[in-house]
């Protein structure tokens, strides 16, 4: 091999190989990625250039000129003032999509365009210094945990719709973003919603538009890839093409879309100002085309379709978001089948982002969706459903119910009650978890299901203890039919003379009764393996319940009742000195306990007394 002559000497041989080593990491940062110009030599009446995909995949150019430097606009954070021309910007302003633009003087980066006024006669935008941009990679790279007290919209005991309609609640009723007519925004973020009727998309838009996204009608680019793809294809981007963030994929997309900003390698900078600054994310990134932009006096925006899949978004902080090409995020598995006859079945599967707030709220987004558009959306509807929430850890939640009504009642319950039950086990106290995947079966009919309780009657009503008694309900249903189930159950052993309760009723009765039995408002799971039980359990709509109760002292302790607990153990845990939180003594204890499924939304209830024969 040839080798140089003096470099065939050890000594010489190892200083030419040190000087390669230092060569090579001092040339590599100016490698990595353009040249920068730091804040401090920005100054106003400077002119540049920023670049930014106007139609299709061509990046173009349009002029800056700065008009100064913003000083502490937010603690500890300077912005650059411009005006934009070019490209049309002089009659469109600064458009939606624009966000993550970067800007160039002399062919050093300063930054990227990431800001604007609403409603201005001119493009005036305020630019993120790249300094603040590059200081991300640095930021705490850990997925934040999901851990966190109980939801305070959930309260115990409940019903399963209740907990579903107290999530819906709480999660449409969020503070929304306040106006800001007359100061610098972040652009706003054109989310593109694909595969979503006219209706979807005006029912749903409003949650987004709230955190600066500008929801637009869109599609999705025709790219063949699989919903299981295992390994993204390689691309390679260049600043100011266009790209999107995924949130929602599958037979649904939601992707917003913005601007690359910054290459260094197989990470990118984008945006220049926050998605949802939720820290360390594991959003989808992928490729997007820009098919026109649309001028509007309010907010011109990019229309856009989204493109394949091409690395994840691991960073969401407050002066940009940072992606990895090549990198795929870990998604929520979501397979859905409705069945609307005997023979007709489709099925539908989505993916969502795996993140602690947001995967509830795109589930309820999606399902609704889903179901809403294979179902009628006014008129009567019943909805049967089934679902399996898988853990990472192999353990399963499981949900039913039916709900029937008009309008979009039933597709509205259904789909906030999955979502809630997601958002619990997502930020439970007690350890983290991950949501591998969620198995739905939903079963519909054109026709309302509910039925009325109208008498209980049994076949006798004095007893010798350990006698069979057959309790016979009797219900109407919608369509004025009498209807009968019967339910035996074996008189308790009690002393002669005693008098029992026979309480039958739905759901809700069955909550109020016990509410007013252990005298409380709400308790809490003691453990995730409690939650899950009593998630699992929640009552139902499509259930007569039973119960038979007895005057006897007791305890309600941690959410469940002890009704024959021994006197010694009893005085020990009710002493002062004890001090028991979430203890109750009770009067009445339950003796025993039974739920009849029925194919209907069961209403009504009745409370029977029985009595021991002496």
């Amino acid at each position: 091999m040839f080798c140089p002559k003096f470099l065939r000497t050890g000594r010489y041989q190892a200083f030419f190989l040190l000087f390669v080593f230092l060569s090579i990491l001092l040339v590599r940062p100016l490698l990595a990625g353009p040249v920068i110009m730091p804040l401090s030599q920005v100054k106003p009446g400077m002119k540049g250039i920023g670049k930014s995909v106007f139609t299709g995949h061509q990046i173009q150019e349009f002029n800056v000129e700065i008009l100064g430097i913003l000083e502490n606009v937010q603690p500890k954070q300077n912005w650059i003032l411009a005006r934009l021309t070019g490209q049309g910007l002089e009659n469109t302003g600064v458009i939606a999509g624009m966000s993550g633009s970067p800007v160039y003087i002399d062919g050093k980066i300063i930054g990227s365009v990431s800001f604007s006024y609403s409603f201005s006669k001119e493009a005036i935008a305020g630019i993120t210094p790249i300094e603040d941009m590059l200081a991300i990679p640095e930021k705490n790279a850990s997925i934040r945990s999901g851990r966190s007290p109980l939801a305070s919209w959930f309260k115990l005991p409940s019903t399963l719709e209740e907990v579903g309609r107290d999530y819906l609640n709480w999660n449409l009723n969020q503070a929304p973003a306040a106006s800001a007519d007359q100061a610098l925004i972040p652009i706003k973020t054109p989310l593109v919603f694909s595969g979503f009727s006219a209706r979807a998309f005006n029912h749903h838009k409003s949650f987004f538009s709230r955190d600066n996204f500008q929801p637009v009608l869109g599609a999705k680019m025709a790219t063949g890839q699989a919903l299981n793809l295992n390994v993204p294809p390689r691309v390679t981007l260049s600043e100011g093409e266009a790209v999107g963030v995924q949130l929602l994929g599958g037979d649904l997309d939601l992707t917003a879309v913005g601007t690359v900003t910054y290459v260094d390698g197989e990470r990118i900078l984008a945006f220049g100002h926050p998605f949802y600054n939720l820290g360390a994310v594991d959003y989808g990134l992928t490729r997007a085309e820009i098919l026109t932009v649309v001028p509007s006096l309010e907010s011109s925006f990019k229309l856009a379709a989204t493109g394949q899949l091409i690395g994840r978004v691991s960073q969401d902080r407050t002066n940009g978001v940072l992606g990895e090409i090549g990198k795929l995020p870990r998604y929520v598995q979501v397979n859905v089948e409705i069945q609307d006859n005997l023979t007709s079945k489709k099925q539908f599967k989505l993916k969502v982002v795996d993140d602690p707030i947001l995967t509830p709220a795109l589930l309820n987004v999606g399902l609704s969706t889903l179901i809403g558009a294979e179902e009628r959306s006014y008129g009567n509807l019943s909805l049967d459903f089934e679902a399996n929430i898988v853990l990472e850890r192999g353990q399963i939640v499981h949900l039913e119910d039916l709900f029937s009504g008009n309008f979009d009642n039933p597709t509205t319950s259904l789909s906030s009650i999955v979502a809630a039950v997601s958002y619990l086990l997502n930020n439970n106290e007690f350890q983290q978890i991950k949501i591998s995947q969620i198995d739905l079966k939903v079963r519909s009919v054109e026709e309302i299901r509910q039925a009325s309780l109208e008498k209980v009657l049994l076949d006798k009503y004095a007893v010798q203890p350990g006698e069979v008694i057959t309790a016979r309900v009797y219900f109407r249903t919608f369509k004025n039919e009498t209807l009968t189930e019967e339910v035996e159950f074996t008189a308790p052993s009690l002393p002669g003379g005693s008098e029992l309760e026979l309480a039958v009723g739905d759901a809700a009765y069955m909550q109020q009764l016990e509410k007013s039995l252990y005298r409380l408002q709400d308790f809490t799971p003691r453990s995730f393996e409690h939650l899950i039980r009593l998630l699992s359990n929640l009552r139902k709509n499509n259930r007569i319940y039973f119960k038979l109760l007895v005057t006897r002292p007791g305890i309600f302790l941690k959410g469940e009742e002890w009704p024959d607990i021994p006197p010694g153990y009893k005085a020990m845990l009710t002493s002062p000195r004890a001090a028991t939180a979430n203890l109750t003594e009770i009067s009445r204890s339950t003796l025993s306990e039974y739920q009849l499924p029925v194919p209907f939304v069961f209403k009504g209830a009745i409370t029977v007394p029985i009595k021991i024969k002496k």
